[in-house]
């Protein structure tokens, strides 16, 4: 989730469409270590049901990626977070585990994929889908990695061909990539350390932040 913030952190010094495109390539080669990382910790009745329409959503984002405002999606982006973060921490008490589902599944990875392939930011959709779920943090973190890498590999040929990704981006990906691997073993010690709940809430505070920088991105954007 953390990778969310690399999109606003990059736009302060390249244009928003080049940040996106540069990232992509470096996403997908974490992706592969992360993978390996998680192989055996994931959740199979989730990615059955996410993956598929994560992808779906990927689809209906190329398709309207000329109609799509990127402002206003952002914004929807950070007030879907906040409103989640919000819910668990005003009324935790009455908040009962919730099993992964077809209906709130399919809505939530299509809002994934689509949100993702707009701006690389599908987490908070996905967060609100699967953290009620109670997951352990390794399951988690591993179904998380496997729907991402699956989501990022499919966005390759759409960005390919609507010109977010050229030779350009993907030399400066090829010399950030060595950093992206450290980062991707790294958090998976962090995840090993961290105690389960901690590391939940850790989650929450930081899709808290990163729903506050969308906000004031998409807001600004529109203001503009």
């Amino acid at each position: 989730m953390v990778g969310m913030l690399a999109v606003p952190l990059l736009t302060l010094v390249v244009p928003p469409i080049q940040a996106v495109g540069m990232l992509l390539p470096i996403y997908v080669v974490s992706d592969m270590f992360g993978l390996w990382v998680y192989r055996h910790a994931f959740d199979r009745r989730n990615l059955a049901i996410l993956i598929p329409a994560g992808i779906a959503g990927v689809g209906v984002g190329w398709a309207t990626a000329s109609l799509v405002s990127e402002a206003a999606v952002t914004l929807m982006l950070g007030l879907i977070g906040l409103a989640f973060c919000l819910d668990r921490w005003l009324r935790p008490a009455t908040l009962e585990r919730k099993p992964a589902d077809v209906p709130r599944g399919i809505f939530w990875g299509m809002l994934t994929g689509f949100t993702s392939f707009v701006s690389h930011a599908g987490s908070p959709p996905y967060q609100w889908y699967v953290l009620p779920q109670r997951l352990d943090k390794y399951v988690y973190a591993g179904t998380t990695t496997i729907l991402f890498a699956v989501i990022n590999l499919t966005k390759l040929a759409p960005f390919w061909m609507l010109g977010q990704l050229n030779l350009g981006s993907l030399e400066t990906a090829l010399t950030l990539a060595p950093a992206a691997v450290i980062a991707t073993f790294a958090g998976a010690r962090v995840v090993k350390m961290i105690p389960e709940g901690a590391f939940f809430r850790l989650v929450e505070f930081g899709l808290f932040a990163i729903s506050l920088k969308l906000i004031w991105d998409g807001a600004h954007a529109l203001a503009g």
